[in-house]
């Protein structure tokens, strides 16, 4: 049925999905003019971006406010981009991950960058067609591996146009860092070219600049050595010094003895810092260090390397002048060390250097880069191509679970919703609407308002790490053995098959007639509850009783001359007792004898309706009340639950519930079980049993208990031929004249 809005913009096409009347999404145009239809219309107003079946990143491009959500306001911006951008809107109804960019409106300032920026790609890529599609564009570094400029303002190696520009793009990356381009090379930018050049020139700067090394080419080796002693041998002055003021404190400045005799039973190797922390020398009070006598040998190779390259051969001693003067000699050289600038050029060599300052391709690099940041609208617009490609995709589908629910309730059960997760296999039935929990708490609140009956599952596999959870609607057959703590094996869209297990049933009618025998089922477990529970309170009481026997110790009895003489039987004690239990068993025998006669009163007819009227006492409710729950089914409390917004119900009748869960059926063959019970043959049984039932008749007719059916027994007689009639009472004396006729 196709109605026109009052303002003439656009028709409408409706139709009655779930109990309820909903637009139809059939065309472009429809598409085209969803921001039109009234917003009270819509089955759904919000849906999360995450936990569906459909490609997240769709979803993620379709909630343009980045907030998690995919509003109507969101549907209905993205159906006026994506329309913008078609010349023909009815593409969107296939679904397809492809397109010919001939299809693009480059009238459209949308539809205009597409078609640039997918013809750069197809260019890039090689191809020599108009078709594109969502898997050209999953490779981006593939997009760009051909090609010298990509629009990210990175310029890599093959940008390089000459010899000395490569040159100089490998010296850059090597010393002042790089950034990964678009094609996935390493690359440079603006910011690493100009950092790399002044390095050169500060640096080139800074060696023109060079103190006179004081030891020639051996410069560096005693300045390490220098720096290295230097604390130590100041340590060994001040302690000197202390000695000559303190005498009597020589000793003790000087190394202990017992700190050498408590390691010396150990490993010396591996006593390095210990034996660095004592003097440099001895401590004599003097205050100087006997060239020829021993240094500690933590620090002999530092002393003795100063000793080779700073000291005259002729000196004997080392005094505190002589080795301030040493450092002097250091001075002017270390102060144009620590001026150091440029150091990350360094590694290069100070040949490589110049020569690089003195090509100077800064310059040339520099307009590489300006070169590829041209094209970087172009290139940004590639990302711009995937999107459009994953809504083309993806959009009609939501769009039949959104403002409609055309997908759940689709007549081919091989389309599914959005929101159904798998298929969850037990209890010998497929149940096909399983739904991802995403808080468990929160369903367990709203789910039982659904109607439905739910097994609330945990689910795992090797190749995905966690545990999913799903929540499994059974909407046909018998409870069976459906209980917490059951195992089954869940399959979701993708095939992959998980273990699940039952964590929690939310017990809502499943069929008529489960809800027949749910009294006698809730009866039977009642019973059995009871017997169990009495079964184990009288075993309880047997073992505590049992257990006091063994665990009490016997009391020895008294010796008395007195005899405890055993009170007679009083009967008149009891006799009220037995009188109660006669008059209990007398009417209870009273009520039976009441119920048989009443059932023998009955004709055939009246004793079916009497046994009928006693199933529907029993089973009427509990099947009213299923019945006008099942018709109350709906999804909508279990999506709530998911941070959807439903606006309208979604009813699952009791026909469409029997296409949501499969139940086994087998062939009708007939099988031979190896393991069946030897007994008579089945023709023999029925034979058996019909002698039976028709002895028991012939039985009953006999005693004239037939006879209410107006089957008289044979061995009585005719009730007609004896009339019994009873004179006046006035004329009655004693006796009671019978009368034959």
């Amino acid at each position: 049925m196709k109605l026109r809005k009052k303002d003439n913009r656009h028709k409408w096409e409706f139709e009655n999905i779930g109990g309820s009347t909903r637009v139809k999404i059939t065309s472009g145009e429809d598409i085209a003019h969803l921001r039109e239809l009234d917003r009270k219309m819509w089955t759904v107003l919000s849906c999360p971006v995450k936990g569906l079946e459909i490609d997240e990143k769709s979803l993620s491009y379709i909630d343009w406010e980045q907030d998690g959500k995919i509003h109507l306001d969101d549907v209905v911006h993205t159906a006026d981009w994506i329309t913008g951008a078609l010349k023909d809107n009815d593409l969107l109804l296939a679904g397809s991950s492809s397109i010919d960019i001939n299809s693009l409106d480059t009238e459209n300032e949308v539809g205009k960058k597409l078609y640039n920026s997918a013809r750069q790609i197809l260019r890039n890529l090689g191809k020599d067609t108009d078709i594109i599609s969502i898997s050209d564009i999953a490779d981006s570094s593939a997009i760009f591996a051909k090609t010298r400029f990509n629009g990210d303002g990175i310029i890599t190696e093959a940008s390089a146009g000459t010899e000395e520009e490569k040159s100089a793009i490998r010296s850059v990356l090597a010393t002042a860092g790089q950034a990964t381009d678009r094609s996935g090379a390493p690359g440079i930018t603006a910011e690493h070219i100009g950092t790399f050049y002044s390095s050169l020139a500060e640096y080139t700067a800074w060696l023109d600049s060079a103190a006179e090394a004081p030891f020639g080419d051996k410069t560096e080796i005693a300045l390490a050595a220098y720096s290295a002693l230097d604390a130590k041998i100041r340590d060994f002055f001040m302690r000197s010094r202390l000695a000559a003021f303190a005498p009597d404190s020589a000793s003790a400045l000087d190394v202990q003895k017992s700190r050498i005799e408590s390691i010396s039973a150990e490993d010396l190797n591996g006593k390095t810092e210990e034996i660095a922390s004592y003097p440099i020398a001895r401590i004599t009070g003097k205050p100087e260090i006997d060239l020829n006598g021993p240094i500690n040998p933590a620090w002999a190779a530092d002393f003795q390397t100063i000793r080779s390259i700073a000291m005259d051969s002729g000196m004997t001693v080392l005094t505190e002048k002589d080795w301030n003067d040493i450092g002097a000699k250091f001075s002017a050289y270390t102060k144009w060390k620590s001026a150091k600038a440029g150091s990350i050029v360094e590694p290069l060599g100070n040949e490589k250097i110049r020569e690089l300052l003195a090509q100077d391709q800064k310059d040339a690099l520099l307009e590489l880069v300006r070169k590829d940041m041209e094209l970087k609208e172009e290139a940004d617009n590639i990302e711009l191509v995937d999107k459009f490609l994953h809504i083309y995709r993806d959009f009609y589908r939501l769009l039949k679970n959104f403002v409609t629910f055309q997908d759940f309730y689709n007549p081919d059960r091989n389309v599914k919703a959005i929101f159904q997760a798998g298929t969850l296999i037990i209890d010998q039935r497929a149940c096909h609407l399983c739904i991802n929990v995403t808080d468990a708490a929160k369903h367990g609140i709203m789910a039982p308002s659904s109607g439905i009956y739910l097994l609330y599952c945990d689910c795992v596999t090797k190749s995905v790490p966690g545990v999913k959870q799903i929540a499994a609607a059974v909407t046909v057959g018998d409870i069976g053995d459906l209980s917490v703590g059951k195992n089954a094996i869940f399959y979701d869209n993708n095939g992959l098959d998980w273990d699940a297990t039952v964590t929690k049933i939310i017990d809502n009618p499943i069929s008529i007639s489960q809800a027949f025998w749910s009294p006698y089922r809730r009866m039977a477990q009642t019973v059995e509850s009871f017997i169990n529970k009495s079964a184990a309170d009288k075993d309880a009481k047997i073992m505590a009783e049992a257990n006091k026997k063994i665990t009490e110790t016997p009391a020895i009895p008294e010796k008395t001359d007195t005899k405890t003489s055993t009170p007679p039987f009083d009967i008149a004690k009891f006799a009220g007792i037995f009188a109660a239990l006669g008059m209990a068993l007398g009417m209870i025998g009273t009520f039976l004898v009441s119920l048989a006669k009443g059932v023998v009163a009955l004709t055939w007819w009246q004793a079916i309706l009497v046994f009928i009227g006693i199933i529907l006492i029993i089973s009427g409710p509990s099947m009213v009340m299923a019945w006008m729950k099942l018709r109350r089914r709906n999804i909508a409390p279990l999506l709530n639950a998911n941070g959807w917004a439903i606006n309208a119900s979604s009813n699952i009748s009791i026909p469409f519930g029997a296409t949501l869960t499969d139940i086994v059926k087998f062939p009708k063959i007939k099988l031979k079980d190896p393991y069946a019970k030897r007994g008579l043959a089945t023709w023999v049984k029925w034979c058996i049993s019909i002698v039976c039932i028709a002895a028991v008749a012939i039985a009953l007719w006999l005693c004239n208990l037939l006879a209410w059916a107006s089957l008289p027994s044979p061995l009585y007689g005719n009730d007609d031929e004896i009339e019994i009639i009873e004179a006046p009472s006035e004329a009655i004396d004693t006796n009671t004249d019978i009368v034959e006729n």
